[in-house]
């Protein structure tokens, strides 16, 4: 069992203010794995003050200091890889190969991303007469999710360590024994009193405390959009930043060449991988209407291909998250039978034999049209919905009919007509055939959120720009 009932506050562990133990649930067997305090105002209060006083001295530490506490930390890291992972599987449902992977490989990749772009970054600038002087910009309240919860985090501390912040960090109490294993790691590596903080909770006890806090400089958020709604609106009266990364509907836009068959099977089997629980899945697929059928057919042997289990065993994906998660999943399939959109794969209920545990059938619809239930919200499971266009206009037309601009993709072999696409979708970003680099911006348009993570921009997202004016060239 993992006991993580204290929290980690200027150095030390200690018990919460008001003790408030809940259980942390494994989805593939629906018992208890360990138990965590959730955490109150009161607590975040005393993160804070910590957090106050570290900063008076790390904002002016060196860049010599801070990548020696960063390689520090990458040592950990790579210590307690077996730890992670196995945390991840347990309490989220990934799979051993994908947690053991995938999972640590960003937090470990993420950091060094950090790393070298600090080596070289320059917090100064002499334009003309003027110093432009980049500073951290203080503490920063940090808010993250159980899908990637080794992705968020990473892609959030190491840039506003490496910048000079000091951070409170509330990871999702569904999900939060990861984060724990990472703040011992923090501590192990010498992170001075106070730069980083962790506190468990849920939102309304502890999300609503750091986004309203006056003492907390800047939030940065990862989750749905309803909640990021309610954190801006929260953090505006005190006027701090919010950097917010929330929900996505992205298209995969199939070309219509050669490489047809190939691409529906690909972009089919990338929306189930970690069961379907991530923002940027290409969840609305795009295929020539007159290759439709084909597109089914390809589409339900891929689907069929993706074997749901045990995520001790050699299963594809896991369970979802939780069962919160699995009913709204469910809602949602039988919505789309109920709009009249074509079952290709899968469908309601919990894959055969696989009774207990949070599982979902990898899911295929067809011929649906974009004002359908299933095309416009976040499903955030292992459900595919296939959409038809008659001309690459029409597919972009369609691509950008949606709230969200969080990412999209594009398949083919024709990659200059891809990259002429890609300038016209209104997305964050957009992957062609798979393109993917650590160093890329991460963020969306429209109501998947505002500011960018991932590489440089990671870091300008936790800087304040300071004009000196009148300095002698």
């Amino acid at each position: 069992m993992y006991e993580y009932t204290q929290f980690y506050i200027d150095g030390a562990w200690i018990d919460p203010v008001t003790p408030n133990t809940v259980e942390v649930e494994n989805p593939a067997t629906e018992q208890a794995i360990g138990h965590i305090s959730l955490g109150s105002a009161a607590d975040v209060d005393k993160a804070v003050a910590a957090a106050r006083r570290a900063f008076e001295s790390w904002q002016f530490s060196t860049r010599e200091e801070r990548l020696e506490l960063m390689r520090a930390i990458a040592a950990g890291i790579e210590k307690r890889r077996e730890e992670l992972a196995k945390a991840v599987s347990d309490e989220m449902g990934a799979p051993m190969a994908l947690a053991s992977s995938a999972h640590v490989n960003l937090l470990a990749g993420h950091l060094q991303a950090a790393i070298k772009i600090l080596e070289d970054f320059n917090f100064e600038r002499q334009d003309g007469s003027v110093l432009h002087i980049y500073e951290p910009i203080g503490v920063v309240g940090m808010i993250t999710p159980w899908n990637w919860p080794l992705n968020q985090i990473a892609c959030k501390v190491f840039p506003a360590l490496a910048t000079g912040n000091t951070m409170i960090l509330k990871p999702s109490e569904i999900a939060p024994i990861n984060a724990a294993i990472f703040a011992e790691i923090m501590h192990e590596a010498g992170v001075p009193k106070g730069v980083f903080n962790l506190i468990n909770g849920d939102g309304p006890g502890v999300g609503t405390a750091i986004s309203g806090h006056e003492g907390i400089d800047m939030v940065s958020f990862t989750g749905s959009t309803r909640a990021g709604i309610a954190i801006a609106a929260n953090a505006a009266s005190t006027v701090k930043r919010v950097a917010q990364e929330l929900g996505g509907k992205s298209p995969n836009i199939i070309l219509d060449d050669s490489a047809f068959t190939r691409s529906v099977a690909k972009g089919t089997t990338a929306m189930m991988g970690n069961s379907g629980q991530t923002c940027t899945a290409p969840s609305r697929m795009f295929v020539p209407a007159a290759r439709m059928e084909e597109a089914k057919i390809v589409a339900k042997e891929a689907a069929e291909s993706v074997i749901p289990g045990d995520p001790k065993g050699n299963a594809t994906i896991g369970p979802v998250v939780s069962k919160a998660q699995w009913d709204k999943i469910q809602g949602l399939i039988e919505c789309g039978i109920e709009e009249g959109a074509t079952l290709v794969a899968g469908g309601p209920g919990k894959p055969e034999g696989l009774e207990t545990g949070h599982y979902v059938k990898p899911t295929v619809f067809a011929d649906v049209t974009n004002d359908m239930t299933i095309a416009r919200e976040e499903i955030f499971g292992p459900v595919l919905c296939i959409l038809g266009y008659k001309d690459y206009d029409e597919a972009v037309a369609i691509a950008n009919d949606t709230e969200y601009g969080l990412a999209s993709h594009i398949m083919g072999e024709d990659v200059e007509t891809a990259k002429q696409l890609a300038r016209r979708i209104r997305a964050g970003r957009v992957a062609i055939n798979g393109g993917y680099d650590m160093h890329a911006a991460f963020g969306g348009y429209k109501k998947s959120g505002n500011g960018r993570e991932w590489g440089v921009f990671g870091f300008h997202e936790f800087l304040e720009v300071k004009a000196v004016m009148g300095v002698p060239v």
